[in-house]
């Protein structure tokens, strides 16, 4: 199987090899030349001053590049305005120009005679100011284009859950998007300074004196010819060397640790009730309005109790709703109160939430110690508690990456925890781990919410998960409501075809009321069932929803319905018989089914009419 691959990679090999051949070359044909070098005439006083002027000189200008560039490759990379495409290409035009087309075009503007020239006295051109001036020019473009790319790379999901745990936007950007992004901005910045360094196009044009070295090699070369270079050569290449290596140099990231873990007093006399503020007389209630591009959503809810889950298919709305209850989206016209409190004035890091994305949001420089103190608000007495209960405390020095799906969780869940949150937002928490850990991980969860006193609002598509961990549900589909209540009234008695096939839920249909205690469903066929059984009465005529029970539905010698076995399915591990009556599929219970049957694809049946319920159907 590898055989292919490697014959069809060897040319590109060979051409890789040519390349590095020739560019290793130069290096390796220098070496010889280092006995034969003019040593003995050597001005060493200028060619020091010269490596001094060009050092000097390029550190301040990528002291210069630095302080603007970092901002500039910020904004270029995060602004949607208008321009800003053009000013990237712009600022980018260094690299495209030869340097001493650099140099002409930095004279027009600093020259002796022109307007800037003459407010600075000529003191432009000519002079160590010059020299930092027109390495600027040129090498900038080196850090800018790094940090743009930096700056893009970062997942905006690290600032929203920054400002979620009570960060302002200085905050978030030199504590989380900088740090990100810091590697590829020190390389784009070893790079400048190196560009600096070896400046000569430019400089010559714009600042002859004093000597930076590569205006000094060319002048020496002039007057002495090659057997001079080598002693020049030498510190340059000594000190590309050592950019090089910075550039690609990766500290090792060895957090302190920011939260201690101990056994003492502290840690036992924090009880989970003590853990959280209490808020039992918070309720959630909001109306969510965003439009975004063809998109628009706008829902609204004002549910009863604490446990909370948002329902719905991939791009109904529901990951929006939840971040516009955690201030991360503009709500148009909308609100979100929380108690008394109107969190939709508030900036998203004075709501005092907890807020997790789907891939948990830990920051990638971060230890789980540095993780859990990050909050502006974190408790380090709570902080202890959660992680020896989320069994944590022998994690603290791990990086995300050095932790697994499960831990991650953990982690970001007790993070949110320590600031003592009174509303806590999940967005498809479980999403990316295999059946088993999340099994566990939902269990562990639904635990978590009998201890703590915060809201908890769980976005998610999965039925069971939201049946599981919330007291009320909320399904939405293309930014609407479908239907909205406790889980029990909304999973027995869903309101259309659509909110059932979204809470995989079976043996459920549309039909119409008629005499004698019957419905006729969409095919014809006649289910019995007791009027007025758990609720009001139901007109005959009247458009209802129906449901059978699997277990009402019976294989019987005298049945009074003739179906076939339509086929198996296997459900959370259960496996379930398709029956079709009259053009209507119902699941039953495989281990209801006699093995006799098997065999047989024509049957009769009867049906409990205790089992079937009915209900007002939604209107269209």
């Amino acid at each position: 199987m590898t055989q292919p691959v490697q014959r069809a990679a060897r040319p590109l090999w060979w051409l890789g090899a040519l390349l590095a051949v020739y560019l290793c070359a130069p290096f390796l044909a220098s070496i010889p030349q280092i006995g034969q070098a003019d040593w003995a005439n050597v001005d060493w006083h200028a060619t020091w001053s010269a490596v001094g002027v060009s050092a000097g000189s390029a550190s301040v200008a990528a002291l210069l590049i630095l302080v603007g560039g970092v901002p500039l490759g910020y904004w270029l990379a995060r602004s949607q305005a208008r321009g800003v495409a053009l000013l990237g290409f712009v600022v980018q035009l260094p690299l495209a120009l030869p340097p001493l087309t650099s140099g002409i075009l930095l004279l027009f503007l600093l020259g002796p005679y022109s307007p800037l020239g003459l407010l600075f006295n000529g003191a432009l051109t000519d002079s160590f100011t010059g020299i930092v001036l027109a390495e600027t020019f040129v090498a900038a473009p080196f850090l800018i284009v790094a940090a743009r790319s930096a700056f893009a790379a970062v997942d905006p999901v690290y600032d929203d859950v920054a400002a979620t745990l009570g960060h302002h936007a200085a905050s978030r950007f030199f504590r989380v998007t900088l740090p990100i992004a810091w590697p590829a901005i020190r390389a784009g910045l070893a790079l400048a300074w190196l560009r600096a360094f070896g400046e000569f196009g430019a400089t010559v044009m714009v600042a002859y004196h004093p000597y930076s070295l590569p205006v000094y090699t060319y002048v020496v070369f002039g007057g002495q010819g090659l057997p001079a270079m080598m002693p020049l050569l030498l510190p340059t290449l000594a000190i590309a060397i050592v950019c090089a290596v910075l550039s690609v140099y990766t500290r090792s990231a060895r957090g302190t640790l920011a939260v201690s873990v101990d056994s003492g007093d502290e840690l036992t006399a924090i009880t989970p009730a003590a853990a959280a503020n209490e808020a039992a007389d918070l309720r959630l209630a909001f109306a969510a309005k965003r439009q975004l591009g063809a998109f628009t959503l706008d829902v609204a809810w004002q549910p009863r109790t604490r446990r909370l889950a948002l329902i719905g298919p991939s791009g109904s709305g529901k990951s929006l709703a939840l971040r516009i209850i955690a201030g991360l989206e503009a709500n148009d016209a909308g609100t979100v109160t929380l108690g008394a409190t109107d969190l939709g004035v508030l900036p998203p890091e004075r709501r005092q939430i907890g807020y997790m994305p789907q891939d948990y949001g830990l920051f990638p420089h971060m230890t789980v110690a540095q993780q859990l103190a990050f909050p502006v608000d974190a408790d380090a007495a709570s902080a202890r508690y959660w992680l020896a209960h989320l069994g944590l405390d022998t994690l603290t020095q791990r990086l995300p990456r050095q932790l697994s799906f499960g831990q991650r969780q953990r982690v970001a869940l007790a993070r949110a925890l320590t600031r003592h949150s009174q509303l806590l937002l999940f967005d498809e928490p479980f999403a990316a781990l295999d059946t088993p850990r999340r099994r566990r991980l939902q269990q562990s969860l639904r635990a978590l919410q009998r201890e703590i006193a915060a809201v908890t609002v769980i976005v998610t598509h999965d039925p069971d998960e939201a049946a599981l961990l919330a007291d009320e549900v909320l399904v939405i589909e293309h930014g609407r409501t479908l239907q909205a209540g406790p889980v029990g009234d909304v999973f027995a008695r869903p309101a259309s075809l659509r909110v059932a096939e979204l809470l995989g839920l079976h043996n459920i249909g549309e039909g119409v009321v008629r005499g004698s205690g019957e419905i006729e469903t969409a095919s014809g066929l006649r289910l019995p069932f007791a009027d007025g059984c758990g609720g009001a009465a139901l007109a005959e005529g009247s458009r209802v929803m129906w449901r059978v029970a699997p277990r009402a539905l019976r294989a019987a010698p005298d049945g009074r319905w003739q179906g076939r076995i339509a086929g198996t399915s296997l459900r959370h591990g259960d496996r379930y018989v398709t029956i079709e009556l009259d053009g209507e599929l119902f699941d039953i219970p495989a281990d209801d089914w006699a093995d006799s049957q098997d065999g047989q694809r024509a049957l009769r049946f009867e049906i409990d009419v205790g089992g079937v319920t009915a209900w007002a159907a939604e209107r269209s």
